[in-house]
């Protein structure tokens, strides 16, 4: 006999703790000890809360693309300056996926997601003093004037132009796939493909240009009097040159829809679109730029305290400036990255940095779309699995307490459902219905056919344990008291049989997630832009992204395997340890 206030600490056999467990502990208990069904349930927890909980701060804009990010391998090397020339910079320049810089002696270096011919940088260029960088090509110029050009090499891109050759250059200039060169006598000549970018040099003709920028579209020509002027053929919102500004203009910037300049009291001036907001130029900004330039969606201001600000868009943490910089020389923006050198060479960078699965065939991020893709596809399958239940709970559990013709009649009509083949009769409605209904529509009928026409399996178990339970004496007892059937077969026949309901809920969770990611691969699921792990492996079926855009398909496809896989096993564990004996038979 135990004395008061001890605890009895022997170990007691299986049987002894069952005797004393209630059952849902001793299923709690067998669970548990099942190693492989419990690490399938952290594996698949683990994947639903990232799906669900970190898009809330990683948005996303579901319409988003952008051609210079397309098919980018996984990596964060964009901003990877090398050691030589961190401390040692002169200038830097950021093309998509990469950098290019030279260092005070000339020597030019390459970083980042590079192709094959950017690699190949000529080897007798001498002491290089000036560079510029287009979406895939690079142009440079040495101290004796002389132009070296490599990277992408079509439409005589790789060429430099007779025209060019043993004259003196003022600057250069780089853009989509097109070279642009001012010469010392403020001419411009350009080269590459110019149905790409729309700049035609005669629209500077008679003009003395200082400069020239380039945005993703087109550029804009600074003349030494200070007034801007459009190079592009057809009419475009930066043609729209404030008339009070012209003449007053010592630099400027372009993002793909806003240009900003910089006048000759330190203020600026911008016009063009307004998306991000940014034409609200931060306090203590305006009156204090020294220089100033862009990228994609987001403007990088030197201020003449040597400090640096940056505003616009912050999808890719371009606008978030390092805490200490100061004593700033000069600052670059291209694309998402920023590089600023201080007046001893130093550089700090910061913007995008790479990818952690790369991007897809519109430069999307594959990381953020498994995550939105996730969420849909879970969605998908839960919800499919609750109107199945429902249905399946009721059908199963007024058959089976009725048994009888009702039994008959509803057995025969759960047989009729249980053989419509649901891809085919998925294809066929989705070809009929079409473009009819919105995409919302379209997932929104996917959940309520696939609930329907999978409930037929969870009505035959639960007819069967209904069967079993009907003849027990808390169901007599219960119609002794006069309850009604309703509540007898709903309050307290069903909930008896609640655990195998969760099971086989639990696998047909994996089924719908499988079916619906089918769909959507086949293309009549979830379509674009909506993202779901089905039509993320549907733009995969080419051989030429199977053999050299790998990332694109084998992060979806881990992604679904594992969330099916560990779903499965699980149910499995959770069956075992609801009846322990099934695995003996």
């Amino acid at each position: 006999m135990l004395r008061k206030g001890k605890k009895d600490t022997k170990p007691k056999s299986i049987l002894e703790e069952e005797q004393m467990q209630s059952p849902f502990r001793t299923i709690i208990q067998h669970l548990c000890e099942n190693k492989v069904a419990m690490g399938s349930a952290i594996i698949f927890i683990v994947i639903f809360l990232m799906c669900f909980i970190l898009p809330i701060w990683m948005k996303q804009d579901l319409n988003f693309q952008d051609p210079t990010q397309k098919n980018i391998a996984p990596g964060f090397s964009f901003l990877s300056v090398p050691k030589e020339l961190k401390h040692n910079a002169k200038e830097i320049e950021a093309g998509p996926t990469f950098g290019i810089g030279i260092d005070n002696d000339g020597v030019v270096y390459e970083w980042g997601t590079l192709t094959d011919r950017l690699k190949q940088i000529p080897a007798d260029m001498g002491k290089v003093v000036d560079i510029a960088v287009g979406q895939d090509h690079v142009l440079a110029m040495n101290e004796e004037g002389e132009l070296f050009t490599w990277g992408y090499n079509r439409m005589n891109l790789n060429r430099i132009p007779s025209e060019v050759q043993g004259k003196k250059v003022k600057s250069i200039a780089a853009g989509y796939q097109v070279s642009i060169v001012v010469l010392e006598d403020g001419s411009l000549v350009t080269w590459g493909n110019e149905n790409a970018v729309d700049i035609v040099a005669s629209k500077a003709k008679d003009e003395k240009v200082k400069l020239v920028r380039t945005n993703i579209s087109t550029g804009l020509a600074l003349t030494e009097d200070g007034r801007l002027i459009p190079l592009a053929k057809r009419e475009t919102a930066f043609d729209a040159v404030p008339d009070e500004i012209q003449g007053r203009i010592q630099d400027f910037a372009m993002t793909d829809k806003t240009v900003f300049a910089l006048l000759d009291d330190g203020t600026l001036a911008s016009w063009g679109g307004n998306d991000y907001n940014i034409q609200k130029i931060p306090e203590g900004v305006d009156g204090h730029v020294v220089s100033i330039s862009a990228g994609r969606n987001h403007v990088t201001a030197l201020l003449d305290d040597g400090t640096v600000a940056s505003w616009g868009g912050n999808n890719n943490k371009q606008c978030k400036v390092p805490s200490g910089v100061k004593n700033i020389q000069s600052v670059s923006s291209r694309y998402y990255q920023n590089y600023a050198i201080d007046e001893d060479g130093n550089v700090t960078t910061w913007g995008l940095k790479g990818y952690l699965f790369g991007t897809d065939n519109m430069g999307r991020s594959v990381a953020l779309r498994m995550l939105k893709g996730g969420q849909m596809t879970m969605t998908v399958g839960f919800v499919s699995v609750i109107i199945s239940l429902i249905i399946g709970i009721i059908v199963g559990g007024i058959a089976g307490y009725y048994a009888g013709k009702v039994d008959i009649l509803l057995m025969r009509v759960a047989e009729v459902v249980g053989s419509l083949p649901f891809i085919p009769l998925a294809l066929i409605l989705s070809a009929l219905i079409g473009n009819k209904v919105s995409e919302v529509g379209r997932i929104i009928m996917i959940m309520v056919i696939l609930g329907i026409l999978s409930w037929p399996g969870v009505a035959y178990m639960v007819r069967a344990q209904v069967l079993a339970e009907r003849q027990k004496e808390f169901v007599t007892a219960a119609k002794a008291l006069g309850v009604r059937e309703r509540n007898i077969i709903f309050r307290h026949i069903v909930p008896n049989v609640m655990t195998i309901i969760i099971v086989n809920a639990t696998l047909s969770f994996a089924t719908c997630m499988l079916t619906e990611s089918g769909l959507s691969f086949l293309g009549f699921g979830v379509s674009e832009p909506i993202p779901s792990w089905g039509n993320m492996l549907n733009d995969c079926r080419s051989s030429e992204v199977i053999s050299q855009f790998w990332w694109r398909w084998i992060f979806p496809s881990i992604a679904l395997a594992l969330c099916t896989i560990s779903i499965n096993l699980f149910g499995d564990g959770l069956r075992k340890a609801v009846d322990p004996k099934s695995s003996e038979r």
